[in-house]
């Protein structure tokens, strides 16, 4: 297994968009540290700050920036079918948006992988694999800490909490009562809202607004839909709530909104 190309802490602006509708053509290894929007194989999921992703060469992926910026490390790896058993025995599966925490220090045997992967210095690629390889150890402890038996069920209990946010902030206006979502996840309703704020820092209603005055005000600015469709798009049943949440939270009404956008 060899590094192809590695990169350390890019910041990308919000257009920054990576697409590979056949797959990276290499395993793509990131170390995600801004929130991203992730697709795999045709699926979108929230990758939140700090997390970590190890794509096949064949899956088709894209990912992009979900706020102003995209920052990550990445590295491509030649790493040859016959050789993968490696991240099975590791426990570090492919095509998986996992959280890991602090990830400092990845970044800094990264940043160490890259001063050598670019270096000329004696001995240089042996330096290199040395580092991937507790780069892939750490990577393994973090990833499989603290797993039980019942590892697979809270695996996908996220990333059904992920998707789940996914949808709130790309289509708010599909999204149910709180009760339907916990049901999504097989949760009573006070068992969703605890899991889903340790899971992403925020409660699960704060999310819903936030995720609807953001489609409201892409609406507002970009289409000439009357606030009324507007407020249904967003998933409100009625005008009046819409106006009245929209005010409570940017201080001014949908209509002083566009105004102002259109100065």
């Amino acid at each position: 297994m060899k590094v192809g190309s590695i990169g350390f802490h890019y910041v990308h602006d919000r257009d920054f968009l990576f697409d590979s509708p056949q797959g990276p053509g290499a395993r793509l290894l990131l170390i995600i540290k801004s929130s991203a929007l992730v697709t795999l194989s045709g699926r979108t999921c929230m990758a939140e700050e700090n997390s970590f992703l190890l794509i096949d060469r064949t899956t088709p992926c894209s990912y992009r920036a979900y706020e102003d910026l995209y920052i990550d490390d990445w590295i491509f790896l030649d790493c040859p079918d016959e050789e993968t058993a490696v991240f099975e025995e590791l426990g570090i599966p492919f095509d998986t948006v996992l959280p890991i925490g602090n990830p400092d220090e990845f970044s800094q045997l990264i940043h160490l992988m890259t001063y050598e992967h670019y270096s000329a210095e004696g001995f240089h690629e042996e330096a290199e694999q040395h580092y991937l390889r507790l780069l892939l150890i750490k990577l393994s402890r973090r990833i499989n800490q603290g797993r039980t038996a019942n590892n697979g069920a809270f695996m996908e209990k996220n990333s059904l909490l992920s998707m789940i946010r996914s949808r709130i902030y790309t289509d708010p206006g599909s999204i149910g009562p709180i009760d339907s979502l916990a049901r999504e996840c097989s949760l009573s309703r006070s068992g969703f809202q605890h899991a889903y704020k340790k899971m992403f820092g925020i409660s699960v209603m704060t999310d819903i607004v936030n995720g609807r005055m953001e489609l409201a005000k892409r609406l507002l600015t970009s289409t000439p839909m009357t606030v009324e469709s507007i407020a249904a798009k967003c998933g409100y049943s009625s005008a009046y709530s819409f106006m009245r949440q929209f005010k409570l939270t940017l201080g001014m009404t949908p209509t002083q909104y566009r105004r102002g956008q259109d100065k």
